[in-house]
C-alpha cells in the first residue's frame, strides 16, 4: 500500500470491478469510512462490514451486481487529488460531472462529502475523487 489511501481505496474497487468479484476488503481509517458511506449512501456499493483481523480493522465491501445479468456495475472511480498535486474548489466552480448524474466527493473543514451538499452549505474544499 502507498501512503494515498484515498487512490488505493478507488483502485481497489475499481479492480474488483473489473475482475467481477462481490466483495473488497480495505483497510479501515476515518477516511476510507467516511468517503465508503458516501459511496454505500449513493447506491454504488450495496453493503459495507467491518472485520478486525490481527489488532487492524478492515473494511470488507459488498459491490452492487446487475440484477437479472451477471457481473458488476461498470462504474468509473477516477482520482483528482494527489499527495504530489492537490486540487482545490469554492462551492461555486466545484465540477458537475455528467449533468449532475456523476458525483464529485470533496474533503471540506466540515469533514467528507458530496458535491451537491458541499454547494448547498455553500463551502468549497479538496476534489478527492469523481464517481459516475
Amino acid at each position: 500500500m502507498s501512503k494515498d489511501t484515498i487512490a488505493d481505496i478507488i483502485t481497489s474497487i475499481r479492480n474488483a470491478d473489473m475482475d467481477k468479484k462481490g466483495t473488497v476488503r480495505i483497510a479501515s481509517t476515518n477516511i476510507t469510512e467516511n468517503i465508503i458511506q458516501i459511496l454505500l449512501r449513493e447506491g454504488f456499493i450495496e453493503n459495507v462490514r467491518k472485520h478486525r483481523e490481527n489488532n487492524k480493522y478492515f473494511l470488507v465491501l459488498t459491490l452492487r451486481h446487475r440484477r437479472n445479468r451477471k457481473g458488476t456495475y461498470r462504474n468509473i472511480l477516477k482520482c483528482i487529488s494527489r499527495p504530489g498535486l492537490r486540487i482545490y474548489s469554492n462551492y461555486k466552480r466545484i465540477p458537475r460531472i455528467l449533468g449532475g448524474i456523476g458525483i464529485v466527493i470533496l474533503s471540506t473543514s466540515r469533514g467528507i462529502m458530496t458535491d451537491r451538499e458541499a454547494r448547498l452549505k455553500g463551502i468549497g474544499g479538496e476534489i478527492l475523487c469523481y464517481i459516475w
